[in-house]
């Protein structure tokens, strides 16, 4: 999927519901960014005492800051780390879950259900499909914290109680050198899943496999196939916009230029269609419509610049009266 515009320029079984694993943390992660306070310290409890498979090890009673614990879910996998964020911002693991799935609604996310933080799946399991989870990658992308922290291949952070080293577990990180980020997942049922992110040429693309065996493999060759087939493109220019006075006589003007990944081949199949319509006293007058092949890929508000009316002042009209 395109991260721009949120076209699909490839898809396999794109909406068949399976378990995810530890990509469920992108979730958690967003909403812990948007619902708390990164500076603020967090005591661990005792919900880290039932959690197993990858963890940072925080003890109870440790403190330690939100942002840090992001870092220890999305970089080492910390299910502990997921049980902490989800007690501190909703109050209890069960009011946390509310919350991911409240947000995977207003995302779109028609065909997920979570369960838990975390993604272990022994007791609870988080379903989702390779559609939704790339809408929440995608959702995930624009929002700056969550980048900085999955680009990041090194963190240390101390405590005061212990130093920790944590190494981002996304081997594509490393190993591919136009990825941006992501979060990979495995637990025996779901087997291998992988959400990640690359950016070549101005196009930014993520991809996401489900029980996936080769996931850094096929990763790679998605990428590297799309980047060479797809390019962005331009379609409309905000500083070089211009209607014919013969159409409409008013400045009209653009706030946003409009872009698209299109294979070569697809260039001429594009056409715009400009709507004009009676808005004299408001400043939106019309609106472009693009198209590929027939089928509308977005659309562009067209403005007019209206002049301001000067507000009465009494001194200026004062002043007047000895001019």
């Amino acid at each position: 999927m395109d991260l721009d515009s949120g076209r699909i320029l490839y898809e396999n079984n794109p909406n068949r519901k399976m378990l995810i694993a530890s990509i469920t943390k992108i979730m958690t992660a967003i909403v812990a960014i948007e619902n708390g306070d990164l500076t603020k310290e967090i005591t661990v409890g005792d919900e880290v005492l039932s959690m197993y498979g990858t963890n940072i090890y925080v003890e109870v009673g440790e403190k330690m800051k939100l942002r840090d614990l992001l870092y220890g879910l999305l970089l080492r996998s910390g299910n502990d780390a997921s049980v902490v964020i989800a007690k501190a911002i909703g109050g209890s693991e069960e009011k946390f879950v509310e919350l991911m799935n409240k947000k995977a609604k207003e995302i779109g996310m028609k065909n997920t259900i979570f369960r838990n933080p975390h993604g272990l799946d022994e007791e609870t399991e988080n379903y989702s499909t390779a559609y939704d989870m790339a809408l929440l990658s995608r959702y995930a992308y624009k929002n700056k914290t969550y980048r900085n922290i999955v680009s990041t291949n090194k963190y240390e952070v101390s405590t005061g109680k212990k130093t920790y080293l944590w190494y981002n577990r996304n081997k594509l990180l490393t190993g591919y050198e136009y990825c941006t980020g992501g979060k990979n997942g495995y637990t025996p049922k779901a087997g291998k899943t992988l959400v990640s992110t690359a950016s070549r040429n101005g196009l930014n693309l993520t991809i996401v496999t489900l029980l996936d065996g080769d996931i850094y493999n096929n990763h790679m060759k998605l990428y590297d196939d799309n980047f060479s087939k797809y390019q962005r493109y331009k379609i409309i220019d905000k500083n070089n916009f211009n209607i014919d006075k013969e159409f409409v006589d008013k400045n009209v003007y653009l706030k946003k230029s409009f872009y698209y990944p299109l294979t070569y081949n697809e260039i001429d199949n594009i056409k715009t269609i400009v709507h004009f319509f009676d808005s004299s006293a408001t400043e939106k007058i019309g609106t472009i419509e693009i198209f590929l092949d027939n089928e509308k890929i977005g659309n562009v508000p067209i403005y007019q610049k209206i002049k301001k009316k000067e507000q009465f002042s009494f001194l200026k009209w004062l002043k007047s009266l000895f001019s």
